[in-house]
């Protein structure tokens, strides 16, 4: 049988990394998990509730784009979180979970070539694995950008060399940014649009951590494009409940962009998306419509924050993070922490590298370790402070 190449040469995934570097040790204690960016905090009590209101829902088949009652929920939290009135029949559709999302824009909005030429995925190092696999499935090249100290842990694209820019059509960027929790701000984000304006390439703004934050809302894209009269089909917006209201296995996501980028992406999914089930989607709208339980998850995370910087106070290089739920630890070798951990402690972290591109002296993840702030509040604490103790002491 013959196979397609244009997969071959992909790394294994995080977590089957992760589970060969781990899995065929012992624990050395109660084990903790911290790895994986899945909220344990409690999602709103009534979720159920609508979801079994709705149940008659599951005969039949739903709503390809998303209910009415959806996308106008969306419509209404995108206008009072960010300013930006949308219209919900062409500006919006419901996403069965982000990465979904980020997949099938490339899919359906990524041009095959530009300029002439093979087009240019700009992501940032570290990244969420799904826009490299996306720049893949369209034929382009993913360009891995270094979001490091020195760039404020964001990526500097307006650096890169001319050619690079003028090959590039599309441009993921993840704000709040995971791993580090780096925020972009308004300048940031208006020097970027700028660029793409220069270079003609389109922008997608993943800001699925935006909701989780310190003291300030993170500023989204959607606010500064208006501001700036920018072309509603040069940005995409995605967002999602999963980590805004704790409703990961909801599967209830959001795209937004211009109307012809909606279009597209629409007519894709026609053919070859799965659509959220009706009693879902029923449900998400409740849920997209409800701040109360969005300000409660994120008190619970700001004594989380507390609770970091009170254990890695005087660790060199500790960046208490602007937003997310993820610490972005220092170390000298990812792996070799993250086995160290868990065989003399048994608390689970991500290395670093392992969300990174690059040669081993060259991969920005590599002295990092990923932790995830999701466990409840004492057993978090208590995983940082052993993590601490392991690695710091």
């Amino acid at each position: 049988m013959n196979f397609p190449e244009r997969f071959s040469n992909l790394p294994a995934y995080a977590f089957p990394r992760l589970r060969a570097l781990l899995d065929h040790h012992a624990p050395g204690g109660d084990v903790v998990h911290m790895t994986i960016g899945e909220p344990k905090h409690d999602f709103p009590p009534w979720v159920t509730d609508v979801i079994v209101e709705n149940a008659a829902g599951f005969q039949t088949y739903p709503p390809n784009e998303g209910s009415d009652a959806l996308r106008g929920a969306i419509a209404d939290w995108i206008d009072r979180r960010y300013g930006v009135r949308m219209d919900p029949e062409t500006n919006i559709m419901a996403l069965n979970g982000t990465r979904e999302g980020l997949y099938n824009a490339a899919m359906a909005l990524c041009p095959e070539q530009k300029n002439g030429r093979q087009p240019i995925v700009l992501c940032p190092n570290p990244f969420y694995q799904v826009y490299m696999v996306a720049s893949i499935s369209v034929g382009g090249q993913p360009y891995f950008v270094p979001a490091t100290a020195a760039t404020g842990h964001l990526p500097d694209y307006a650096s890169l060399p001319e050619d690079v820019l003028n090959r590039t059509a599309v441009a993921y960027i993840c704000s709040p940014a995971n791993p580090q929790g780096a925020v972009a701000s308004r300048d940031y984000w208006a020097e970027l649009i700028r660029l793409a304006e220069r270079y003609d390439f389109r922008i997608f703004a993943d800001e699925c951590y935006s909701e989780i934050f310190r003291d300030t809302p993170p500023t989204g894209i959607l606010t500064v494009a208006q501001e700036l009269g920018a072309d509603p089909e040069r940005i995409t917006l995605f967002n999602s409940l999963s980590k805004r209201s704790n409703l990961a296995g909801l599967r209830s996501g959001l795209i937004a962009g211009g109307p012809e980028s909606i279009k597209r992406v629409k007519q894709l999914r026609a053919y070859a998306g799965a659509p959220l089930p009706s009693p879902l989607q029923a449900a998400a709208a409740r849920v997209w419509a409800d701040e109360a339980h969005v300000q409660e998850n994120r008190a619970l995370y700001q004594e989380k924050y507390a609770i970091a910087d009170q254990v890695f106070a005087g660790v060199q290089g500790y960046m208490p993070p602007e937003a997310g739920f993820f610490l972005w630890l220092p170390v000298e070798d990812g792996e070799q922490a993250a086995l160290k951990l868990w065989q003399e402690t048994g608390v689970r972290v991500l290395p670093g590298a392992y969300l990174s591109q690059g040669d081993p002296g060259q991969n920005p993840g590599k002295g990092f370790i990923r932790v995830a702030m999701v466990a409840p509040k004492t057993e978090m604490q208590r995983g940082l402070i052993t993590l601490r103790d392991c690695i710091y002491s």
